[in-house]
């Protein structure tokens, strides 16, 4: 994996480096000068004096733009610095910056570069050569190169690292964040439909119960009383709801939720929508008992489909249906005639069947809602129903 891209450089870092790269070449540059001929400073080594140094400040000078300019300094460097001892610091520095890259091409063209303008800028300087010296000329340029290259691989595949470390920590945040905001969504939907299921059938027959009281001049005083009950009774039970699923959402994650509605309890909501005033029957054939979800999801579809009966059809009949047996699937349907009473509307939030749609669909029904002929309304719902016994063979 190959990278372009290095990071900046502060002030207090760029200079540290070149001090470097300038006390590597110090070393050098005297032992050089300990080689020379006594006396020769001013006259047949004046090189080693005035061009050896300024070199060297030219290749140090050229280090500064390494990072934005890799190969171009990189190349310019190699081929000057060997004519100054003084600058074999800045040759390593530039060879180990370009090969912070790791592009294999880039490094051998400036190696052999390197490597080839070392053996002219041996007469720079008149120091004897020992036998056998050729070898050395080409054997320590070589090494140089190639231990600066080496650190700088070693640097780069570090940096590489430490960039993908640092991607894969962002991605890791960015990916929490999604699913912290996720998960807030999907709270804010299941403490909406809870709300909604909790309140919104209590809070309909008690609006039914207010509009007979509101149209109906003709009750006697114990019809007034039992409906005045009613409301009463009924907005004291959807204040107790209410408080339940807020002591829920306001309570540690440990404590146990209260138990939620199943088919069994389906018999109740129809006694309590009677008590309220609806004309509500109830035919079941349903053998056995389901899941807590599919027994739960039913319930929903009864609750709802009786909050609707009160709120869009006053004094219409309700007739909830209910068949199904295990290993096969769980029918439930509610149907209603037209209203025979108007009354005043409560306001329809119309999220009521989306949240049920939500609910039938998370537990693998269908449920599906239409007027009928005579302007009456079908709400039904196919939830399957898997046999427990069969699921524990397998």
């Amino acid at each position: 994996m190959y990278t372009d891209v290095a990071p900046r450089l502060g002030g207090w870092q760029q200079t540290w480096r070149l001090v470097a790269a300038a006390a590597v070449g110090i070393p050098t540059w005297l032992s050089v000068g300990v080689l020379l001929p006594r006396g020769c400073a001013t006259d047949t080594c004046s090189w080693f004096v005035t061009g050896d140094p300024l070199v060297a400040l030219g290749c140090l000078t050229a280090l500064v733009w390494r990072r934005r300019f890799p190969l171009a300094v990189a190349m310019t460097v190699a081929i000057a610095s060997p004519a100054s001892a003084l600058a074999t610091g800045a040759a390593l520095l530039a060879m180990a910056s370009l090969a912070t890259r790791r592009r294999p091409m880039e490094i051998g063209v400036v190696g052999l570069a390197y490597v080839t303008a070392s053996q002219f800028a041996v007469g720079l300087h008149p120091v004897r050569s020992p036998p056998g010296s050729l070898w050395f000329q080409l054997a320590f340029p070589a090494l140089t190169a190639g231990i600066a290259v080496a650190v700088g691989m070693a640097v780069g595949a570090r940096r590489v690292e430490v960039r993908s470390l640092r991607e894969r920590a962002e991605s890791a945040e960015r990916e929490q964040t999604a699913r912290a905001a996720q998960a807030r969504a999907l709270e804010r939907n299941r403490i909406a439909r809870e709300m909604h299921d909790v309140l919104a059938h209590r809070i309909s027959l008690v609006a039914m119960q207010a509009g007979v009281l509101d149209h109906r001049s003709d009750l006697t005083a114990e019809e007034n009383r039992v409906l005045v009950r009613g409301i009463a009774d009924g907005s004291h039970q959807a204040l107790e709801e209410l408080r339940d699923v807020l002591g829920v959402l306001r309570a540690d994650s440990g404590r146990p939720e209260p138990p939620q509605p199943s088919l069994d309890l389906i018999p109740d909501l129809v006694a309590d929508a009677r008590t309220s005033g609806l004309d509500v029957t109830l035919t079941t054939t349903v053998t056995g008992t389901p899941s807590d979800v599919v027994g739960r999801t039913c319930y929903r579809v009864v609750q709802e489909g009786l909050t609707n009966a009160a709120k869009h059809a006053p004094g219409a009949r309700v007739h909830i249906t209910l068949e199904g047996t295990a290993g096969d699937k769980l029918d439930v349907s509610v149907r209603n005639s037209p209203a025979t009473t108007e009354n005043a509307q409560p306001p329809a939030s119309g999220f009521g069947l989306l949240g049920l749609t939500e609910r039938v669909n998370l537990a693998g029904g269908e449920l599906s809602h239409h007027p009928t002929p005579g302007n009456g309304y079908l709400l039904t719902a196919q939830l399957p129903w898997p046999d427990p016994t069969h699921e524990k063979r397998t």
